[in-house]
């Protein structure tokens, strides 16, 4: 039975086609360079399939490729409640539509959210505002972002609404009540 090239092998080749055309368009040091990294790949192509394994080399992988690739060898546990066996791909399939309701409810609130915002804006902005008024300029820019971009303009929504959130918690902390310095001090000198 013929053998076919693995898919790794044919990128290789095809990296190795790219790197000869770079390599022909260069001159001096850098097509030095780039002829030796060929020569590398070539190696790395004609070296006969039973080498030792990427475990007794040096792994050039980072990190991150080498947790990836340990995730990739687990097998998955099995979920609670579901009989395994030639239904076990259907968790799968149920996850995934859950994933695809969470994010279609994720972008609707988003949307209806910066809707809400504009309208907002819209509503508190003065009759008769100047052009260089900054409540005037800042819903004009807004409604542009909104035509433009209606997406960015989601993000952009949400970014303010978190710092809004974010300057509303740290104003309720400072207005909470703290013991005096006195207070602490009488209290450690009590034990």
């Amino acid at each position: 039975m013929p053998e076919t090239p693995s898919f790794a092998a044919a990128v290789r080749a095809r990296f190795a086609q790219a790197l000869a055309r770079r390599a022909a368009a260069h001159e001096g040091a850098a097509r030095r360079l780039l002829e030796a990294r060929l020569a590398e790949l070539k190696a790395v192509s004609v070296a006969p399939p039973d080498t030792p394994s990427s475990d007794a080399a040096p792994s050039r992988r980072g990190t991150l490729a080498e947790l990836a690739a340990h995730a990739a060898r687990q097998k998955p546990a099995p979920v609670l409640g579901l009989a395994s066996g030639p239904r076990e791909g259907a968790p799968d399939k149920a996850a995934a539509h859950d994933t695809r309701t969470v994010q279609f409810f994720k972008r609707t609130w988003s949307r209806l959210s910066a809707d809400q915002r504009l309208a907002q804006s819209r509503a508190t902005l003065p009759e008769n505002a100047g052009p260089l008024n900054s409540h005037h300029l800042v819903h004009r820019s807004l409604t542009l972002m909104r035509e433009l971009s209606p997406d960015y303009l989601e993000r952009f929504v949400g970014y303010v609404d978190a710092l809004q959130w974010l300057e509303q918690a740290n104003e309720a902390a400072a207005q909470e009540p703290r013991p005096a310095a006195g207070a602490k001090k009488s209290m450690a000198a009590r034990r």
